[in-house]
């Protein structure tokens, strides 16, 4: 598939799960690992999909949503990284390292379009003060509707444009790219280990034998992989 043809299918993907990261239905989908994958089935490489959603979901790590928060969204920012890399060859060096600084640059930038979002439906429900305290269905029903709708914009709109900026600059840096891919590759995992290491160990340290906990898990996880 052509990087132009990816473009509108990636951004219907990026609308649908930047609406799951909030809005409706919180069902998961948006988290890097998921979203990223499900970008790279589209275009037609799921595991390269795979391997930037596991990239991500370590830097997604680091945040934890809560309420009304300022936090990165994840969800459309996991279709523009996982689609990008799942566009290039798979041994294009530095095709890893430019997908996911595209993935983090977006989510930085998709975060802060989720808060002039809220803005924006803080201002429509002021508007409809008077019906909301009579009670009016109505007017509750068209809050709700514009705020998803609106959502579902948003992430189409910043998938779009993410990608027709990342998809020509991302194709002329790896023309030039002069470091290695092995080294490239383990540069930018290393750092996402990094930034999950202090994410866990910000919850390990200051909950009570939470750190056992995390152990217990990771032996299972090692013992599962060994098995399988």
């Amino acid at each position: 598939m052509s990087p132009d043809g990816d473009l509108l299918r990636l951004a219907f993907l990026g609308a649908l799960l930047g609406l799951d990261v909030v809005s409706f239905p919180q069902a998961q989908v948006s988290r890097p690992l998921v979203a990223a994958t499900l970008a790279g089935a589209l275009v037609g490489d799921s595991m390269a999909g795979l391997l930037v959603g596991a990239v991500l979901e370590l830097f997604a790590l680091e945040t934890l949503p809560v309420g009304a928060s300022r936090y990165p969204e994840w969800g459309s920012a996991a279709v523009v990284g996982g689609g990008l890399f799942a566009q290039q060859a798979s041994s294009s060096a530095g095709a890893l390292c430019l997908s996911v600084l595209a993935g983090l640059a977006t989510a930085w930038v998709s975060g802060e379009s989720m808060v002039l979002l809220r803005r924006l439906n803080g201002q429509l429900a002021r508007a409809h003060l008077d019906r909301l305290a009579a009670g009016s269905a109505r007017s509750v029903v068209g809050l709700q509707m514009a705020g998803l709708g609106g959502d579902l914009v948003r992430g189409f709109a910043l998938t779009v444009a993410a990608l027709g900026i990342a998809q020509p600059l991302v194709r002329l840096a790896i023309g030039t790219w002069g470091v290695d891919q092995r080294w490239s590759q383990a540069f930018v995992v290393t750092l996402a280990a990094i930034v999950a290491g202090g994410a866990v160990w910000k919850l390990v340290h200051a909950v009570p034998r939470a750190r056992w906990l995390f152990l217990g898990g990771l032996v299972v996880g090692l013992v599962a992989m060994w098995l399988w």
